[in-house]
């Protein structure tokens, strides 16, 4: 019956979901748009609107596809661009452990859609409904691959629409600080887990 799936979709898709509505809704104590956009803002993720939109969107769109084992490949590939983003703009500095702000959660959770992509959502979900228990190699790839390339390209566009004032520091990844968010929202205090 593939419940440990199950399981690992509830979970792991459940808390993106979480993520996701914490920064689109505010939900669970979390930044809401505004704190995302400011979010964005201090990573130099221009437009900062579009980009706090995308992000929470991208989260609670692609959790609630993991947890209800519906286009698995790409709701995958929604969360593995999300969880790309985070390890360039905010975690990759800081080594991979996850103690000192790494990226080894990021990475974690990326192999694990990848692999429920893979292996499919199992005989409970709604790929199974179409016949897709199983989405196979090629299917794992292009969720990878596509959310690789989705996070690359809004790295890149955030780079070349930074505005003048902050461009003039040359200062393309700002250092993320760990204030209070009350101080302002940066990276790690509006969401710590991106």
């Amino acid at each position: 019956m593939d419940f440990g799936k199950l399981v690992v979709r509830l979970v792991v898709g459940g808390f993106f979901m979480g993520h996701g509505l914490q920064k689109l809704r505010g939900a669970f104590g979390g930044p809401g748009l505004e704190g995302t956009e400011q979010m964005m803002t201090a990573l130099s993720m221009h437009p900062a609107k579009l980009n706090a939109r995308a992000a929470a969107l991208s989260e609670t769109v692609g959790g609630a596809g993991i947890v209800l084992g519906a286009g698995t490949p790409f709701a995958s590939a929604a969360l593995i661009g999300a969880m790309a983003t985070a390890v360039r703009k905010v975690h990759l500095r800081n080594g991979p452990w996850n103690s000192g702000g790494g990226w080894e959660y990021n990475a974690v959770l990326m192999a694990v859609v990848a692999g429920l992509t893979n292996d499919g959502p199992g005989d409970l979900s709604f790929d199974a409904l179409i016949g897709r228990k199983r989405w196979g190699l090629g299917w794992s790839l292009f969720a990878v691959l596509a959310g690789l390339a989705g996070s690359a390209a809004a790295i890149e566009a955030g780079r070349r629409l930074t505005p003048p004032e902050e461009a003039a520091t040359g200062d393309e990844d700002p250092p993320v600080s760990t204030d209070d968010p009350a101080e302002g929202a940066t990276a790690e205090s509006a969401d710590p887990s991106i």
